[in-house]
């Protein structure tokens, strides 16, 4: 089966990287998070050292690149660099205000990034969730002649989304994720690819994780419909399993993707 981009996507906390995983393997595809990259363009805004406080902007409504450009004045930074800046820039201040970055700015995020890559052979994760972002991205892949062969549905209840979610733990330098009960950390501390200790992310707490729930009803059930208006096939698979191990997970992906006639 030939494979150019795949969407996994189901609400925060459901599973998706498990079964990302497994379509990483048997594809060969590279991941594309949006949280990664926001977090990436911050990282490079923050590396500049600027020292202007952006809280001083906060009673904004909107920053838009000129706002921005006022904050980077004077900087010392190359002229290929200014997009990334702008946009963690940007990024930054709506996390800073508490608001869910606006699809313009996810949208200049992934676009940056899915065309470094020739905009094929990833696993979108994190994107798009609302159907504006479908939009986009089906513009974009038309524009660079490439395509969505697939999208991955993965579900889960709601309360156990919250109890597996803040259990989760994350290592800081590999990124790999461990769980203290499915997964558990070396000493149920440490990681095992290098031995940083693990930590659970502000975004794990309850009160965000229902804040995600409400968005998923209110947004992404929505990009989906669309999604399938526009031929994208859709496979649903199981973000719980009583027996969790890779070879079940992987079991769980492929018999998925058979009943929409994808077979590997």
């Amino acid at each position: 089966m030939d494979i150019c981009n795949v969407i996994v996507t189901g609400k925060s906390g459901a599973g998706k990287q498990p079964r990302i995983d497994v379509l990483k393997d048997l594809f060969n595809l590279k991941q594309l998070s949006t949280g990664d990259l926001f977090r990436s363009c911050i990282k490079a805004f923050n590396e500049l050292g600027i020292e202007k406080d952006i809280t001083e902007y906060a009673e904004k409504t909107i920053l838009d690149d000129e706002e921005a450009m006022k904050i980077l004045h004077g900087a010392d930074f190359k002229e290929v660099e200014k997009d990334e800046l702008l946009l963690g820039l940007r990024s930054k201040w709506y996390s800073y205000q508490g608001l869910f970055v606006p699809d313009d700015i996810t949208n200049s995020v992934f676009k940056h990034y899915f065309l470094q890559g020739n905009a094929c052979m990833f696993v979108l994760d994190g994107y798009p969730r609302t159907k504006s972002q479908c939009r986009f991205l089906l513009d974009l892949c038309s524009e660079m002649k490439t395509s969505i062969s697939f999208l991955l549905l993965v579900e889960n209840d709601d309360e156990r989304i919250i109890s597996r979610t803040i259990g989760r733990r994350i290592c800081p330098v590999c990124k790999t994720v461990y769980h203290i009960d499915y997964k558990p950390p070396l000493n149920g501390k440490f990681c095992y690819n290098d031995g940083a200790e693990v930590v659970l992310r502000a975004d794990d707490m309850e009160e965000k994780i229902r804040r995600r729930l409400n968005e998923y009803y209110e947004k992404t059930i929505e990009s989906l419909e669309f999604l399938m208006e526009n031929n994208i096939p859709i496979a649903k698979v199981t973000g719980h399993l009583e027996d969790f191990s890779e070879e079940n997970v992987k079991k769980s992906v492929l018999d998925s993707l058979e009943k929409i006639g994808l077979t590997v």
